[in-house]
């Protein structure tokens, strides 16, 4: 490991003592950093000076590091409402950060941006649903960092091994047997949300092994599961999941997996978790998808139940600033644009200033984001499948199921 310039010193001080909190196993070299704390409505005018003085000390990333959504779309702030003064401030965290080496990738899915982990690679990630992600579905290992641990991560390419990084820390809390449809995306995040609230009690922290369903076929697979981590890790804390016969240690491991929990659990409605999450009231400001952001394929599945129809009210669809290039490639981003469909980069409806923007009423199909509006913003939620956010876009009103 070579370090060098102050930054790094004190990225080190850093991990050495929360590896001390945590007992860590000493360190582990980790493949892939991403980095919390990006939006300055998030960290406001103490977290950028925390941000401008160790880019001041002139260490930079020995690793590829990337960032978490800001509160801004960087090239359509202006249209969308957003301030002059507060992008100002935005822009002054994203070139603190660049300063460290971190790369302005500015989404929650890095791996749909080329930063995809290996199974069983050890990286340090910050965002709770690509925590969840990359453990559960892709088999890497990471704990949940926080902003300045995943910096610090950045600097050293060094993480403190202990919980998800190690054999033992992987083990499921509980088997959860699911005795119902979970057929959507919106349904997984459902069920994300009541098996997050379920296991959080759980002693060192909540990992379920689900039993009992699995994700659909084709172009939604990749969503549902997606939306199933993000549900978990909103409500729960999960950073990690086993899904028998789906998830890669569950295949490999699944009896041996199973054997090891403690409880079991059964869930045979998702009727709560969609009482809890639709809360919508009134006229909706705002009908906004992705989150996590969309992948190349959930931008397919939009433009395909659009059809051509025009959104009779506003309609962002969240999604990393590569896969909208993809998209203007492709020819996706125009059908979108000509339904009246906006893809938003770079932020995200969760860290997004929306009061500032007068936005109060939202449609989403994120369990997620229904789970984290109220509380974050004060405001209402209407939540239901990607199909019904479709079509409230296109009549203007939320049609019950």
């Amino acid at each position: 490991m070579k370090l060098s310039g102050a930054g790094a010193a004190k990225a080190m001080e850093i991990l050495t003592a929360l590896g001390r909190i945590h007992g860590a196993r000493g360190m582990v070299e980790v493949g892939s950093v991403q980095v919390s704390g990006v939006s300055y409505n998030n960290i406001g005018e103490h977290g950028l000076a925390f941000l401008e003085e160790w880019a001041g000390m002139g260490s930079r990333a020995v690793v590829n590091a990337t960032m978490n959504p800001g509160g801004a779309d960087r090239r359509l702030w202006k249209s969308l409402g957003f301030s002059q003064g507060f992008i100002r401030k935005q822009e002054r965290v994203i070139a603190a950060l660049e300063g460290l080496g971190i790369k302005p990738t500015l989404t929650c899915t890095p791996y749909h941006v080329g930063a995809a982990p290996k199974l069983g690679e050890h990286v340090a990630w910050a965002e709770s649903s690509a925590v969840c992600f990359a453990n559960s579905v892709l088999g890497a290992r990471t704990n949940r960092e926080g902003g300045p641990s995943a910096i610090a991560a950045a600097l050293t390419s060094m993480t403190p091994r202990h919980t998800l990084h190690t054999d033992e820390g992987r083990l499921p809390t509980r088997i959860v047997e699911v005795r119902c449809a979970v057929g959507t995306s919106a349904d997984a995040g459902t069920l994300g949300y009541l098996i997050g609230r379920l296991v959080a009690s759980d002693r060192g922290g909540g990992i379920p092994y689900l039993m009992g369903v699995e994700p659909p076929a084709g172009l939604e697979c990749l969503a549902w599961l997606k939306a199933l981590g993000a549900g978990m890790a909103a409500s729960g804390s999960v950073g990690l999941f086993h899904l028998d016969g789906v998830t890669p240690e569950a295949l490999a491991h699944g009896r041996k997996l199973a054997a090891a929990a403690k409880r079991n659990s059964v869930i045979t409605s998702l009727a709560e978790g969609r009482r809890a999450l639709n809360c919508g009231k009134g006229r909706i400001d705002l009908v906004a998808v992705g989150c996590p952001h969309a992948s190349p394929e959930d931008l397919e599945r939009i433009t395909g139940l659009l059809n051509g129809r025009k959104a009779r009210i506003p309609f962002w669809i969240f999604t990393a600033e590569d896969v909208r290039r993809r998209a203007e490639a492709e020819g996706t981003a125009a059908a979108l644009k000509k339904s009246g469909a906006i893809l938003v980069s770079d932020t995200c409806m969760v860290v997004a200033p929306l009061k500032e923007l007068g936005i109060m009423t939202v449609a989403t199909d994120s369990a997620k984001a229904a789970f984290y509006l109220p509380s974050h913003h004060g405001a209402s939620v209407y939540f239901g499948s990607l199909e019904r956010n479709v079509e409230a876009a296109v009549r203007g009103v939320w049609v019950s199921a």
